[in-house]
């Protein structure tokens, strides 16, 4: 089955009178398809949101022609947008440290065509994971990180990073925290996911903190980094009922299936240009369109 080629412009703007049909009457003078049209206005924020999705195969001209015309258009109407094509694959580079669980769970979704990405390499900061990249057939990277030579690591991580021309950093369960300059490199572009509930228990132990409390849910986060640690736009989070019959082991266990999830609805929401992030917020599309 061949799969159909498209276009997805993302928009933002103030809200205001006429936007869809002006927005579709640009597309439509240009004799293109409109697959789908998703859209959404904060009426707190007053702010207008729109996911288009187009036919590629009716491109009349060039791609940089349609940007530049799509840019005049923009500009009168005050838009923020960006414009992706289904036919570049991205390159996706996983970091990992030594929990298996989301690593091995992006790859196989991955290998199923589950998540439409390259992974052509896998990075860490520790040997541990490296059987489970060549399972794979993909190439394995170790940076041993210490206090005394963390700043000159990273920086070849991010040398690797820019020769496999990478689109996405993904942190599976990465027990390191990334530098400013790294983060500002990928703006938008770098997911972690996050083993709690967040804002709740931060920290190394936050299992051990939630059975210490007595919840009765835990769950997992899924989030864009930025600068302030754990504190990045919010992708996709997911929880489960716990009582107090669950041992810290338990609780262990039931967020590791949780993580995997809430970590593969992020990367996929990415990958598939559904997400538009307004200030420390997101707007996530639905998938399936």
């Amino acid at each position: 089955m061949v799969k159909m080629k498209y276009i997805v412009f993302l928009i933002q703007c103030p809200d205001q009178k006429g936007l869809v049909s002006r927005i579709s009457t640009f597309f439509y003078e240009k004799s293109f398809n409109i697959l789908h049209c998703q859209q959404y206005t904060d009426i707190a924020q007053n702010q207008y949101f729109m996911r288009l999705k187009l036919d590629l195969d009716c491109l009349p001209s060039s791609r940089g022609n349609l940007e530049r015309e799509f840019e005049e258009f923009a500009r009168a109407l005050n838009l923020e947008w960006s414009v992706h094509y289904s036919d570049h694959l991205q390159r996706v580079a996983i970091l990992a440290t030594k929990s298996p669980h989301c690593l091995y769970d992006l790859l196989m979704r991955q290998q199923e065509g589950e998540i439409s990405c390259q992974i052509p390499v896998v990075i860490s900061n520790h040997p541990d994971l490296e059987s489970v990249a060549d399972k794979f057939r993909i190439p394995f990277y170790c940076f041993p990180t210490s206090k005394e030579n963390k700043s000159q690591q990273e920086l070849q991580i991010r040398k690797l990073l820019k020769q496999h021309h990478i689109d996405l950093v993904v942190l599976a369960r990465y027990m390191q925290i990334l530098s400013e300059e790294f983060v500002k490199e990928y703006p938008q572009k770098i997911i972690n996911i996050h083993h709690s509930f967040l804002p709740a228990f931060k920290g190394p132990n936050p299992y051990q903190q939630a059975y210490d409390t007595g919840v009765k849910m835990i769950g997992a986060t899924a989030h864009y980094v930025i600068a302030e640690l754990d504190e990045g736009p919010v992708i996709e989070q997911d929880v489960e009922s716990v009582t107090h019959e669950h041992s810290n082991k338990d609780l262990e266990q039931i967020g590791r299936d949780i993580e995997r999830i809430v970590l593969a609805r992020a990367v996929k929401a990415h990958l598939e240009h559904r997400i538009i992030v307004s200030k420390r917020r997101t707007i996530v599309f639905s998938t399936g369109v």
